[in-house]
């Protein structure tokens, strides 16, 4: 396993993260959909993890309200896992009760929040904690005031973000800056061949700004496994019943078609073609997979041997780009009188 700094911290994390949004579902709505997995099922999925040398683990309050973080928590308990030896992420925003101030980024929910986490985790400390999306009834100032002050009282190391548009992620660490306040040292957004839409904005203010890029759902919900074709259907996956991340289907199943020609040439899958694919992309730190059974986790954890030819590139990009959009094709066009 290789290991990537973290933007220019000085933390190391594998080039891998496990996320464990399939650990829990009992009772929890939609997150019945992604999966079912009790105590026993994490700890041998951990165990594997942790044998592979993957160190970086994420997880959200939000996954089955509060039973990830539980599970994840108890696993490395059971497993009497170094506490110094592991990177744990979780994340504050989403509904957690039915009670007014339940949600959001408010200073209120913010320090409630990490205590409640600390609590399932059975942890004293969360070493990055992500906003999860955006909060638009909270002021931004007050949003990162309340980030640096989380940390400072030591019970969060560092902070990153989820699901933001790359103004307001400007726009947070000019705030920062300015206040000599703790910056965000990271992003984690939804990054797949058939789903590139960050290559517009947000890599560029990532690489401008050196923050790290943690893509979640590489595959795209399970898209990009091989699993889907055009003769095959989804039914009886999780995509039968949450169809989520939306993806353009057209473009996956030629995507998939593509990837499995050149799986052949590494005796691989087609997930392993695509997850290796997002590793080798521009700025990415750690990719986060999931799995709901041990083959599924070995499978996607034997992507890191494999490293696309530019050839193999070149052929995922002839069909996975989205065009650029205003005033990205004018940026493109204009840049000529630089070079």
């Amino acid at each position: 396993m290789k290991y990537n700094y973290v933007g220019n911290t000085g933390l190391l994390v594998s080039e891998l993260c496990f996320g464990t949004m399939t650990f829990g579902g009992q009772n929890a709505g939609m997150w019945e959909n992604i999966g079912k997995l009790q105590q026993n099922e994490v700890n041998e999925l951990m165990k594997s993890v942790i044998e592979a040398g993957i160190n970086f683990i994420d997880t959200a309050n939000v996954y089955s309200f509060g039973q990830s973080e539980l599970l994840l928590g108890q696993s490395l308990k059971d497993l009497a896992v170094p506490r110094d030896q592991m990177v744990i992420a979780t994340k504050v925003m989403g509904i957690m009760d039915d009670s007014p101030n339940g949600r959001g980024l408010s200073r209120y929910h913010i320090f409630n929040s990490v205590d409640a986490s600390l609590k399932r985790l059975q942890l004293d400390h969360i070493d990055i904690l992500y906003v999860h999306g955006v909060d638009f009834k909270t002021d931004l100032e007050d949003i990162v005031r309340s980030l640096n002050d989380v940390v400072e009282t030591g019970k969060v190391r560092y902070i990153a973000i989820c699901n933001w548009p790359a103004w307001m992620v400007a726009k947070a660490q000019a705030i920062a800056h300015y206040n000599g306040w703790h910056k965000f040292i990271g992003l984690q957004y939804h990054y797949a061949a058939v789903t590139r839409d960050i290559e517009h904005e947000l890599v560029p203010l990532a690489q401008d700004h050196n923050l790290a890029i943690f893509p979640w759902s590489p595959l795209a919900g399970g898209f990009l496994s091989g699993k889907f074709t055009r003769n095959q259907s989804s039914e009886g996956s999780r995509r039968a019943n949450f169809d989520f991340p939306p993806v353009n289907k057209e473009k996956a199943y030629d995507l998939v078609d593509v990837m499995k020609e050149i799986g052949q040439q590494y005796d691989a899958t087609v997930a392993q073609v695509a997850l290796a694919w997002v590793r080798q992309q521009p700025g990415i730190t750690s990719t986060i997979i999931g799995a709901k059974s041990i083959n599924q986790l070995k499978d996607n954890i034997q992507s890191v041997t494999i490293n696309l030819s530019a050839e193999d590139l070149k052929k995922i990009d002839a069909i996975s780009p989205l065009p650029l959009q205003y005033p990205g094709w004018m940026v493109q066009s204009q840049r000529a009188y630089r070079i």
